[in-house]
């Protein structure tokens, strides 16, 4: 008889061309968790081919003037500027998500169906900065049915997902922790600001674009004096000048922008760190590597760091809504020994430590309640990405990156970013030729079925749109993402009036 597979975590049924004979009881998995299990047959060719730790690929080998000055930004200039990105990258409207449908049944795929390589529902290709493209694993992880947050089932999980990070992030340290927040990456910037860093201490705020104003908001959220050190648009400020700013004035903290998503600038936190050691060894590394964990090189104890957060839907590879962060044991002493309490309740390490402590341990334990779906998604994606070594999925990024690259000078455009040291690997940020701006681009690309984001600089973010190149879309270029990236800016770039070199 021909059915209806309803994907069970949606609530919205997907049409399949699969002949179902036979419907399978629930069952229990190895996790403790019910599954739906399908016994499929079709006159067409069945084919079970990507499972979770399959195999993924090949080897592939890896080929201004500043100026300090106090923070003044302003956060209503910011909102007006994250509008004008909005109503860029929302040119069309997305056609409704993937359905998830239960693991079980989702590792059995008909050829009949489509040529798709991917067996998520048609929706535009999404190509910006984060949230990025998900592999169809982890999205089917997101489905799993309901269960308790303190059972050991999901238990197990969170602890092998926080040794996870360890790993992840390079430290084999026992005073390093991992910790893993229901939230964005912008939590991360709270449990700094309320935690690690008290009212009235000095943090020194490397500003590469628009996340520098944000940290440095944050910052002063909470009593802190924060004080950027500035750049020229696409550049970040030199190891002399850090090192000026460093012997100036006694810092709690340094906070550097591994890749500010607003400008695509790169920035070296190993070179920082050091110059951090040789000059002002007590003050604290901080790395936002929001838009770089997963797609940059990160080394947690060898180049001495003392925290780095981000967030699920970028590098990393699951949907939006994890806060993600590991803390020095440095870091975890400057929270333990401050004068005054912290300045939040939800992002209190007095009240998370001991939780994540206690899950890493295995051991049921409660603040709040964290998301057993998206927990599992990340484990899921952290697994994927640790099946091959981290030097060889950073190669890729930069592989797929540089292709990227090559194809907007060929169109004869520049990227924000003004030198190669600069330029990030999971994005590219491309000035436009002039007289064109994101509105007059995107919609064309969009009818290519690409979503890029429009700018986000304040100071020139009508001139300029941007390209991200991370995960799946890159560590499968089966999926054609890349291509279709070139193939959508080009057209794009003609619709709207440009003529190519």
């Amino acid at each position: 008889m021909r059915m209806l597979a309803t994907a069970r975590g949606t609530g919205r049924l997907v049409k399949s061309k699969i002949e179902v004979r036979s419907l399978q009881a629930y069952r229990m998995d190895a996790d403790g968790r019910q599954q739906l299990a399908l016994a499929l047959t079709s006159s067409a060719t069945l084919s079970t081919a990507a499972t979770t730790l399959a195999p993924r690929r090949p080897s592939i080998t890896s080929t201004s003037t500043s100026t300090s000055t106090p923070y003044n930004s302003s956060a209503s200039a910011r909102l007006s500027q994250l509008n004008n990105h909005i109503t860029s990258t929302t040119a069309s409207t997305l056609s409704p998500g993937a359905s998830a449908i239960s693991r079980a049944a989702s590792r059995i795929y008909s050829t009949a169906t489509t040529n798709k390589m991917s067996a998520q529902a048609e929706h535009p290709t999404v190509l910006i900065p984060g949230p990025i493209e998900f592999d169809d694993a982890v999205l089917q992880a997101m489905a799993t049915p309901s269960e308790s947050h303190v059972g050991m089932p999901f238990v197990n999980v969170f602890g092998d997902t926080l040794a996870q990070l360890r790993q992840l992030f390079i430290t084999t340290s026992p005073d390093s922790q991992p910790l893993i927040l229901s939230g964005s990456g912008t939590l991360g910037w709270d449990v700094v600001a309320s935690n690690i860093i008290e009212p009235g201490d000095e943090v020194l705020v490397l500003h590469t674009g628009y996340f520098g104003d944000s940290f440095s908001d944050c910052l002063a959220t909470y009593g802190a004096k924060p004080t950027q050190l500035g750049a020229a648009i696409g550049s970040r400020p030199s190891v002399e000048e850090i090192e000026s700013a460093l012997k100036g004035r006694k810092y709690k903290a340094v906070t550097i922008t591994h890749t500010d998503t607003s400008t695509g600038v790169l920035s070296d936190p190993k070179e920082v760190a050091e110059v951090v050691r040789r000059v002002s060894p007590e003050t604290l590394v901080v790395v936002d590597g929001v838009c770089s964990v997963g797609c940059e090189e990160i080394r947690f104890d060898e180049w001495g760091l003392d925290v780095v957060l981000t967030a699920s839907q970028k590098a990393v590879g699951a949907p939006a809504g994890l806060s993600i962060m590991m803390l020095s044991g440095r870091a975890i002493e400057a929270y333990k020994s401050r004068k005054v309490p912290p300045g939040s309740y939800f992002a209190s390490l007095k009240n998370w430590l001991p939780i994540m402590q206690n899950y890493e341990a295995k051991k049921p334990s409660y603040f709040a309640t964290p998301s057993p779906q998206l927990v599992r998604a990340l484990n899921t994606s952290l697994t994927q990405i640790l099946s091959v070594p981290l030097s060889q999925r950073f190669a890729e990024h930069k592989a797929a990156s540089r292709k990227i690259k090559d194809a907007v000078a060929s169109f004869g455009l520049k990227q924000l970013a003004s030198e190669e040291k600069f330029q990030a690997n999971g994005m590219t940020a491309v000035w436009l030729p002039e007289g064109i701006t994101p509105a007059d681009i995107l919609p064309h690309t969009a009818k290519e079925g690409v979503v890029f984001a429009g700018g986000l600089h304040r100071e020139v973010a009508t001139k300029y749109i941007r390209i991200g190149s991370m995960g799946v879309s890159v560590t499968k270029p089966e999926l054609g993402h890349i291509d279709k990236a070139i193939n959508a800016l080009k057209t794009g770039l003609v619709a709207a009036g440009y003529t190519l070199p």
